[in-house]
């Protein structure tokens, strides 16, 4: 079976949860056997793993014509791209869209972020599906988050091929409702024109239900899952304080609940100064917990040391004592599971994915920093505690692998197609 995946992350360049699910997945579909995937990115690096997946970028599709010989293309975008596909996407350019801004090769140019432009971006990377799906030879479309939805559609209504899309979170999780109606028109569109949607939690699943009014048979969870570590990743050191390490790791929005989390250290500091927060990555909300951990005198027991990527993650996993996503709204929150693999016993809140299949840790209400700091103090204060969850944890996460996620994405699949070709 052959699908066209589209995405805007993929690792080694991710910021964050979308490009390690994305990954995760498509590995875990190829393992399953019978799977040629074709994943499109807005901008690759070149250093993408492409064992298990056919790397496409965005950034490399033309879609204005450019007189150009195979030289000049191998020259430019060689380490990327193949130059003979890139003259077979040439050949497949369906409209003038020379009053784009493309440049020598007749490519429109990707941030590979998440820039002032977004939106933008995600109608140039619509467009650029057009050329790719009228190239491609595939069964099924999967677009990945709402900043593919457009890209999906396009290539089903040139192809006539289903599509599924992916919701890895929806505008309501990420804005604490105060929804974006422009994003959630994306997500409306996306869902009304998908055959089928994935979800990667119920409580997402429950979300796109009632908050878009899609019906429920149209609709499936499917769980993330995590991907074994490596040797060198299970190996890594850290400079271990004297004190216990409580660490959150994500990005630092209102989503994630950061500021519950400093209330919570407060909390526990009141009684217990052989502590140190740790709150790791970057955000909008980031100034703010600053000013807060000061305005709680707990600045002297609060370090901010910023975006952490690749094996720093696992370093930092390393040096805790406690692992805890204060989500207010989290899909799903795959840093959990990468904590107990690294032997951290975590704490999340019940309003999180994953709090549906992880038996092994603490759950809290996100707005429960009482219920937090008692959490935390048993943690840090018992080690038959911290043994049985760590231990429990580690075998628990060991079990919720990506095949097995990736099987059920097959399965809806094969599920789609029948119905279509009956």
């Amino acid at each position: 079976m052959k699908a066209l995946m589209f995405g805007w992350e993929f690792p080694p360049h991710i910021l964050g949860g979308l490009g390690t699910a994305s990954y995760g997945l498509t590995k875990g579909m190829w393992e399953c056997g019978d799977m040629d995937i074709t994943f499109v990115i807005p901008k690759p690096h070149g250093d993408e793993e492409r064992s298990f997946a056919r790397i496409i970028g965005a950034s490399q599709v033309p879609v204005a014509w450019r007189d150009v010989n195979r030289e000049y293309v191998e020259g430019r975008i060689g380490h990327l791209m193949d130059p003979d596909y890139y003259f077979r996407l040439r050949d497949n350019i369906y409209a003038d869209f020379n009053y784009m801004r493309t440049n020598d090769l007749g490519c429109i140019e990707f941030s590979g972020r998440y820039p002032e432009n977004l939106l933008e971006e995600i109608n140039n990377y619509s467009t650029m599906a057009g050329v790719i799906a009228r190239t491609e030879e595939f069964d099924i479309i999967h677009s990945h988050d709402w900043l593919t939805y457009p890209a999906g559609i396009h290539a089903k209504q040139v192809t006539g091929k289903p599509l599924v899309i992916h919701v890895h979170a929806t505008d309501f999780d990420r804005s604490r409702g105060n929804v974006n109606p422009t994003v959630f028109g994306i997500e409306l569109d996306g869902m009304h024109h998908a055959d089928h949607i994935i979800t990667v939690s119920d409580l997402t699943r429950r979300t796109v239900i009632e908050k878009y009014g899609i019906d429920p048979a149209k609709v499936t969870t499917v769980h993330n899952a995590v991907e074994p570590l490596s040797p060198e990743l299970l190996a890594v050191t850290a400079n271990k304080p004297k004190e216990k390490v409580v660490t959150f790791l994500g990005r630092i929005t209102m989503q994630k609940g950061p500021e519950y989390f400093v209330e919570a250290a407060a909390k526990v500091l009141k009684n217990n100064h052989n502590v140190r927060f740790v709150m790791a990555g970057s955000g909008d909300m980031m100034d703010k917990m600053i000013a807060l951990a000061a305005e709680r005198g707990i600045s002297d027991r609060f370090h901010f040391p910023g975006f952490q990527k690749g094996k720093q993650v696992y370093e930092m996993l390393k040096a805790s004592d406690v692992y805890i996503m204060p989500s207010v709204s989290e899909p799903f929150g795959i840093s959990p599971l990468e904590a107990m693999q690294m032997g951290v016993p975590s704490i999340i809140s019940k309003q999180s994915g994953c709090a549906e299949i992880l038996n092994n840790v603490i759950k809290t209400d996100y707005w429960d920093i009482d219920a937090m700091a008692d959490a935390i103090n048993s943690i840090v204060t018992y080690p038959a505690m911290y043994e049985q969850l760590r231990e429990d944890g580690l075998y628990e996460v060991n079990q919720i692998t990506w095949d097995k996620a990736g099987a059920k994405v097959i399965d809806i699949y094969r599920k789609v197609l029948s119905y279509y070709n009956y």
